[in-house]
């Protein structure tokens, strides 16, 4: 990652730098087909509509959502909101490797062996809490973008694409760069506009405001074991059919490991508790009062 952060430091219009592997600083030359990565959340929006007010080009050829099954119904809205009208100038394809809440029932009632695994918590019978390595992403997200290249580009599967046919374009931001990398496929090139432009995710939401647009919800399956307790909170107030989704596939995966190699108790909230017992009250609501009013001198910071 020491190679992002090189660039991050170099003119913004520095040429386009290709390493091996697929990414890529700047546009790929040469490119027969440009992809935005869509999750429908605040950065790939924001992504996308700095592209339809020429912010940021070559513009796309299209974007590519890859539905789970199991996404909010705020995030469909956005996605149906996004292809509707004269929001985009251009498509967006939605494909799909089936849904991920139903193999996950499956899963727990022994039909399967949950080969899509999501980064569940697991606590072993000593009570150390550890986590399932993830493939959900690989399994719904990666691989059926990735097909739809292949069908845009007129590639048969297993057939040889050249190389650097395929410039993606992904909504990472500067306060994540962790993230980025390069693609897998010698194919297709990964590109981060959002790093080009040295915009983070308060940038993007601040960019939508001053565009007259609505900022987003997070782009996540509601079961997802990476939301925060602030997002929980927000996913529990704002959509509570999708809290409660949560809370019953939370409860549906605790003895999955009765029916695989899953060795311990799997949770989706990262204490090793049931969604429905973790106390998701904000410090003020449970009497601690706002540090931030009580001592202006910020020592609650």
């Amino acid at each position: 990652m020491t190679e992002v952060f090189n660039l991050l430091a170099q003119e913004p219009k520095k040429a386009a730098r290709i390493r091996r592997g697929g990414w890529s600083w700047g546009p790929v030359e040469g490119a027969k087909l440009r992809v935005l990565s869509m999750g429908a959340g605040v950065q790939s929006t924001t992504l996308a509509l700095m592209a339809a007010h020429g912010e940021i080009g070559p513009m796309p050829d299209c974007a590519i959502f890859a539905d789970t099954g199991a996404e909010p119904a705020a995030v469909y809205e956005q996605v149906e909101w996004l292809q509707s009208g004269n929001v985009l100038p251009f498509p967006i394809h939605i494909v799909s490797a089936g849904s991920l809440k139903k193999e996950i029932e499956e899963a727990s009632a022994g039909l399967n062996g949950m080969s899509a695994r999501p980064p569940f918590f697991v606590k072993s019978n000593k009570g150390r809490l550890g986590q399932v390595n993830r493939q959900c992403t690989q399994d719904y997200k990666i691989d059926p973008i990735r097909k739809k290249q292949r069908e845009l580009l007129g590639y048969q599967p297993r057939r040889r694409i050249p190389d650097a046919q395929v410039e993606v374009w992904i909504g990472i931001s500067t306060d994540e760069v962790v993230r980025a990398g390069a693609s897998w496929e010698n194919w297709s090139t990964n590109r981060y506009p959002l790093l080009e432009q040295r915009m983070s995710r308060q940038d993007c939401e601040a960019w939508l405001v001053r565009h007259g647009y609505p900022v987003p919800a997070k782009s996540a399956c509601t079961f997802c074991p990476y939301r925060s307790d602030v997002e929980w909170r927000l996913l529990r107030d704002n959509d509570p059919a999708a809290f409660a989704d949560a809370v019953a596939i939370d409860d549906l995966i605790r003895d999955m490991h009765k029916h695989g190699k899953i060795r311990g108790e799997l949770f989706i909230h990262r204490s090793g508790k049931p969604l429905s017992e973790v106390d998701l009250s904000t410090a003020e609501e449970r009497g601690q009062g706002n540090m931030l009013m009580v001592c202006e001198a910020g020592c609650g910071l």
